[in-house]
């Protein structure tokens, strides 16, 4: 199986940390996944404009082949002004409408907020949804404070604990719907 973690932002490294998380917890779980750590910083995705897919440059072209030939799916995103980033929305505009069935697609927030949490359940969830991508219940909202002071580390034990019960509900969902 292959898991892709989808780093949404385009600034900072806390959300690619929180993914890159899961994706280390999901492998210790099972160490017969394959995972890649999918960063939008790293691509030059193009603007939606209604194209079809083969109009749109490599980066485009190759991201949204990676995320439709996955088995599952993590998304990490940070909370700017109580949403997601225009950039992982824009990701999600590029992507046909069943592109998560069957895949489990999680859910994990950075943000400065205790209310940003909100944000995962009621709106990427429901983008998620659209997709038809199976979200576990065990999402996990990071604050910022959770990290150490340079930023590069998680230092709050509760919070790795909780990518730990998410990497392995991801798998555990991913495997029975396999089996199926």
């Amino acid at each position: 199986m292959k898991l892709i973690g989808v780093s949404g932002a385009l600034a900072g490294d806390k959300t690619s940390i929180v993914v890159n998380q899961i994706l280390v917890r999901a492998r210790r779980f099972d160490s017969s996944i394959k995972t890649e750590l999918v960063d939008l910083r790293d691509y030059e995705i193009d603007f939606f404009n209604g194209a079809p897919l083969a109009d749109y440059n490599d980066d485009t072209w190759d991201i949204v082949q990676k995320i439709a030939s996955s088995d599952f799916l993590v998304f990490g995103t940070p909370i700017y002004q109580a949403s997601i980033p225009g950039a992982l929305k824009n990701l999600f505009d590029h992507l046909p409408e069943y592109t998560f069935k069957h895949k489990v697609t999680g859910m994990v927030a950075t943000g400065w907020s205790d209310r940003h949490f909100l944000v995962m359940e009621y709106h990427l969830r429901s983008i998620l949804s659209y997709f038809k991508g199976l979200v576990p219940t065990g999402n996990v909202f990071v604050h910022n404070s959770a990290f150490n002071m340079d930023g590069d580390e998680i230092k709050d034990e509760r919070v790795l604990e909780r990518l730990e019960a998410l990497g392995q509900e991801m798998v555990s969902l991913q495997q029975g719907m396999k089996d199926q």
